[in-house]
């Protein structure tokens, strides 16, 4: 049972981790300090993407799943498992990667104009 939960908690962890490399920049806009662990999760799933590393969170759930008597995922990971084919067509695997890779570079964007306007308010209020 504790093998069962290891591997759903890794899987859900994961889902996580791939929903703030989308949404973190946005997240930003409310409390930009959170930028910079943005910036650093976003850099490595761009890494993981480009040169191909297995994440260690898919290393966890096949652990968990395999120690529980279960399958664990595919060669081609948490990715292909759970989002390719389900959430969007296999063949589109790269646009959604850029089209994730844009919404991430724009909200970085906006948030730069935010930051700008903040700092420009309160350089005036404080005059």
């Amino acid at each position: 049972m504790v093998y069962r939960l290891i591997g759903d908690a890794a899987m859900l962890f994961h889902f996580a981790f791939i929903l703030y490399i989308a949404v973190g920049g946005f997240i930003a806009w409310r409390w930009p300090r959170t930028f910079w662990i943005h910036l650093g999760v976003a850099l490595y799933g761009l890494a993981i993407s480009i040169v191909g590393w297995t994440c260690p969170l898919t290393h966890v759930e096949n652990w968990g799943r395999e120690n529980a008597g279960q399958a664990g995922l595919a060669e081609e990971g948490f990715i292909d498992h759970y989002l390719t084919g389900v959430i969007y067509p296999a063949d589109d695997l790269r646009l959604v990667q850029t089209g994730v890779g844009v919404v991430v570079v724009l909200s970085w964007i906006v948030l730069a104009v935010l930051t700008r306007r903040r700092a420009r308010a309160e350089s005036t209020t404080a005059t």
